[in-house]
């Protein structure tokens, strides 16, 4: 049901990602190429990872989890970023959602990572709902803040 992702499946990644992208109302916001993802997954220096969840009858891809390792510096260990998890519709309730989650905590514990976190969009409450009922709880007392485009660009520049 779970594996690990493979480069022949960075098409099928990034049409998930497509997919979510248009679920979270952002499609204008999805740029990455399937080049672009090969080479993050896959590159010299990989800077992501992928599992995916696959159709037990078909073997096809039916969803994916793309993450990273962030670190405590409190706790002195790695942890994973869960940076995009998608099922598609279709296949939602079908414990592919849940297997991606418990495959990421397997190798948390196997490696000695200290935490599992991701985002959740605000209004997705199936998400949400879903997240809690696995034991998540919302980091309340955190607000996450980004710089992008001009923003990004100016303080870089420091202008």
């Amino acid at each position: 049901m779970i594996r690990t992702a493979t480069p022949a499946d960075v098409p099928v990644i990034h049409a998930l990602i497509r997919e979510l992208a248009e679920y979270e109302k952002a499609s204008e916001e999805a740029r990455a190429s399937v080049e672009q993802l090969g080479e993050a997954l896959f590159g010299e220096r990989p800077a992501a990872f992928a599992h995916m969840a696959v159709d037990d009858e078909s073997g096809e891809p039916v969803g994916f989890a793309l993450w990273f390792l962030n670190f405590s510096t409190w706790r002195g260990v790695h942890g994973i970023y869960l940076e995009d998890l998608y099922v598609r519709p279709a296949a939602r309730g079908g414990g592919h959602g849940r297997a991606l989650l418990a495959e990421l905590a397997r190798i948390c514990g196997e490696r000695g990572y200290g935490r599992l976190e991701w985002s959740v969009l605000n209004w997705n409450r199936p998400a949400i709902g879903f997240y809690e009922a696995l034991g998540a709880r919302p980091q309340d007392e955190w607000t996450v803040y980004r710089l992008t485009g001009e923003a990004l660009a100016a303080l870089g520049s420091g202008r």
